[in-house]
C-alpha cells in the first residue's frame, strides 16, 4: 500500500483509499440515538458529487471557500471536495463571533461559505453579506435564510442530487491538476497574541505530517485503527491528525456528539487512538481523582498504590520482585478498570496543542494509559515531534518526525525546516519574512534536546517573563502547577519587569461549593472571592505550589475572579490556550494593584 510519503496530493490519497476499501465502514455518526456507518465508497461518491457542484457554482483553482461546521461526515466531504475542485479550504471555528467570521472572510477573500446549521448561519450570514468577495452560501441542514441577502443560497442535498456521483472523473482530475506544492488550506491561527493570521498549508505539508506519524507510531498506527474525533476540525491539529492521518491509514473515524457526551462516546466507539489537548486529560484526571476520593477505603488505597508503583516503575525503570507481583495484581484490579473508561482497546492517547503537565502525564502512564506528548504549531502543519510508543519520556515532546529538521538557535529558539513548513501567511509578506528565514521556521518557542534526541519545550519566546532582576521564568510552568490543585480551576501569572510574580486565580467551582457547604457560607463564587476564610483556603493551595518552586517562581500575592477563562468571553482560544493580552486588558489594573501601584 502506498504511504503518505508517496501520495501526490490529499484528494488523490482519499480517492485511492476509497477505491481500495470500498464498502467497508469509514465515518460513523449518531443518528436517532444509534451509531450509523458510512462506507468509504459512499463518502467518495458524495465527495465527487459535491466537487462537481462546486465547479458548477464557478469555484475555480485558487478560490478560497470557507467551511463552518461542527465535526460530522459532511466536514471531510466538503473539505476534500473544495480541494478536488482546485479550491483552498478556509476552516473557521464554530465558536466565532460575527466579527471573527468577517475577519476570516475578508482577509482570505473567500468567495463562498459552507455552514452546517441554522444556529451557526445566524452568525455566519451577517459576516458573509458584509464580506465583499462572498458570492454564495451553502447550508448543510435545513436553514431558513433571507433570500434577499445578496448571496446565492443553496441547500447541500439539492446540490448533490443534481450531480453525477461517480468518483472516477473527479479523482483523475485531482491527480492531474494538484501536486504536493498546491495550497490545500488556509488555517487561521487562534489569535493568542492578537489578530489571527491565515497560515497557508500545502498538500505536501499535511502529507509530510501523516508520513511522520506513520513512521513514529509504528504498531499503534495499525490498519484496524479507530479514531474518536471531538477537537474542532477547524484547528490544524485535528484537521491533520484527526482527519487526514486516519485517511492515510484507512482507519475508521467516529464523530463525538460533544464534550458532554465524550465519556459515553468513548465507551461506545472504543477507539484505539485519540488525540486531545492537555485540558481534556486534566479534566479526566480530576474526575477520576474525585471518584476515588468519594469511594475512599480499599478502593482509594489500591488506587494510590497503583499510582505509587506505576510512578516508581517509570522513574526508575524497574520494580523489585515483591512489588512486581503486587503491580501485576493491580493491573487486573485497577488499571483495567481505568482503561475500560476509554473503551478498553486504547493503544495510545496523543497530546498536543499546549504543554502537558508532567504530573498529568505520569498519572496516566502509571495507570497504564500511555500519553504520547507531541509538539507543533499551525505553521508546521502542525506536528514537529512526538513521543514514540514504548519509548516515552513524559517530560519531553519526543524526537522530530521523520523528514523534519530541528535546530536550536543561539537564544534557545526552536527552528524547523522541511516540507511541513507553511508556505507563508496569507497576504502578509512582512510577517512571513519575519517567521521563515533562510527556509527555517522560527517557532517562537524555546527548547533543548537531551542526549537521546528528545526535544523539551521550556516556554514561548514572547511569553517568557523577565522580572525586574533580569531573571527569565516560564509562566506556563507555574500556571500548570497551580491548576493541578483541586482548589484552583485556572490561573494566569503576571510579573514582567516586576520584582515578583502575582496571579489571577479562578477557583474550582466544585471545591467552592463543597467548602461553602462545610463552612456554612452561600455557594456564590462572587461573594466567596471576598471571603477571608475562602481566600485563606486558596492561599494554602498556592503555598503548596510555592513550596516546590524556585524563589523567582513563587507567587507572592493573588486576586480571585468568579469568571472563568472561556472561548465565549475571549479569554481562551478555541484550542484552550489562555489569551494573556485579553485577560490583562480586563484584569490588568487588579494585577497591578497587587504590587501596591
Amino acid at each position: 500500500m502506498t504511504g503518505a510519503a508517496d501520495w501526490p496530493n490529499l484528494a488523490t490519497m482519499f480517492f485511492r483509499q476509497a477505491a481500495r476499501l470500498g464498502e467497508t465502514p469509514f465515518l460513523w455518526h449518531k443518528r436517532d440515538g444509534a451509531w450509523q456507518p458510512e462506507s468509504w465508497a459512499s463518502v467518495a461518491r458524495r465527495t465527487a458529487a459535491f466537487t462537481r457542484a462546486l465547479t458548477a457554482l464557478g469555484v475555480a483553482p485558487g478560490d478560497r471557500i470557507a467551511l463552518v461546521s461542527e465535526n460530522r461526515p459532511e466536514w471531510p466531504i466538503a473539505d476534500i471536495a473544495i480541494m478536488s475542485a482546485g479550491g483552498i479550504t478556509v476552516p473557521a471555528y464554530t465558536t466565532n463571533a460575527v466579527r471573527d467570521y468577517l475577519h476570516v472572510f475578508r482577509d482570505s477573500g473567500a468567495t463562498g461559505v459552507i455552514v452546517s446549521n441554522a444556529a451557526l448561519a445566524e452568525r455566519v450570514l451577517p459576516a458573509a453579506v458584509e464580506a465583499q468577495e462572498m458570492r454564495f452560501i451553502i447550508t448543510i441542514d435545513e436553514t431558513a435564510l433571507d433570500p434577499h441577502a445578496g448571496l446565492d443560497i443553496h441547500r447541500w442535498d439539492a446540490l448533490l442530487g443534481d450531480q453525477d456521483a461517480s468518483p472516477d472523473g473527479v479523482a483523475a482530475r485531482a491527480e492531474e491538476t494538484l501536486d504536493r506544492a498546491t495550497t490545500a488550506c488556509l488555517i487561521y491561527t487562534s489569535g493568542t497574541g492578537g489578530v489571527p493570521k491565515g497560515v497557508m498549508l500545502s498538500h505536501g505539508a499535511i502529507l509530510a505530517n501523516c508520513h511522520g506519524a506513520e513512521m513514529m507510531l509504528g504498531e499503534a498506527n495499525a490498519t484496524d485503527a479507530v479514531f474518536l474525533s471531538f477537537l474542532p476540525l477547524s484547528h490544524s491539529y485535528e484537521h491533520t491528525v484527526g482527519q487526514f492521518w486516519p485517511i492515510s491509514m484507512g482507519a475508521q473515524l467516529y464523530y463525538a456528539e460533544g464534550m458532554d457526551r465524550l465519556a459515553a462516546n468513548m465507551l461506545e466507539a472504543r477507539p484505539t487512538l485519540m488525540t486531545a489537548v492537555p485540558r481534556l486529560y486534566e479534566s479526566i484526571h480530576d474526575r477520576i481523582q474525585r471518584g476515588v476520593r468519594q469511594a475512599g477505603g480499599k478502593t482509594e488505597m489500591l488506587f494510590n498504590k497503583t499510582l505509587e508503583l506505576g510512578r516508581r516503575r517509570y522513574e526508575t525503570g524497574r520494580l523489585g520482585p515483591v512489588d512486581s507481583i503486587i503491580d501485576a495484581v493491580l493491573d487486573r484490579l485497577v488499571r483495567r478498570k481505568v482503561q475500560a473508561r476509554f473503551g478498553g482497546r486504547l493503544r495510545a492517547l496523543v497530546s498536543g496543542g499546549a504543554p502537558l503537565n508532567y504530573e498529568i502525564g505520569l498519572f496516566f502512564t502509571a495507570l497504564g494509559v500511555p500519553i504520547l506528548q507531541g509538539y507543533g504549531q499551525t505553521e508546521a502543519a502542525p506536528v514537529v515531534s512526538c513521543n514514540p510508543p514504548g519509548r516515552i519520556k513524559i517530560e519531553t515532546v519526543g524526537p522530530p518526525l521523520d523528514g523534519v529538521e530541528v535546530e536550536i538557535a543561539g537564544d534557545g529558539e526552536i527552528l524547523v525546516r522541511g516540507e511541513l513548513v507553511m508556505q507563508g501567511y496569507w497576504g502578509d509578506a512582512d510577517a512571513t519574512r519575519e517567521t521563515i528565514r533562510d527556509g527555517w521556521l522560527h517557532t517562537g518557542d524555546i527548547g533543548a534536546f537531551d542526549q537521546d534526541g528528545y526535544l523539551s519545550i521550556t516556554d514561548r519566546k514572547k511569553d517568557i517573563i523577565v522580572n525586574s532582576g533580569g531573571d527569565n521564568l516560564s509562566p506556563q510552568r507555574v500556571e500548570g502547577f497551580l491548576s493541578l490543585q483541586r482548589e484552583i480551576a485556572q490561573a494566569m501569572v503576571h510579573g514582567d519587569r516586576r520584582p515578583h510574580l502575582v496571579a489571577l486565580i479562578v477557583p474550582e467551582p466544585e471545591f467552592a461549593r463543597d467548602w461553602a457547604g462545610e463552612n456554612g457560607k452561600a455557594a456564590d463564587l462572587a461573594a466567596l472571592s471576598e471571603d477571608a476564610d475562602f481566600r485563606a483556603a486558596i492561599s494554602a493551595a498556592i503555598d503548596r505550589v510555592n513550596a516546590g518552586l524556585s524563589v523567582i517562581e513563587k507567587v507572592r500575592r493573588f486576586t480571585l475572579t468568579d469568571e472563568p477563562f472561556t472561548i465565549d468571553n475571549g479569554m481562551m482560544t478555541p484550542t484552550m490556550k489562555i489569551r494573556r493580552h485579553a485577560i490583562l486588558e480586563k484584569y490588568g489594573d487588579r494585577l497591578t494593584a497587587l504590587y501596591g501601584g
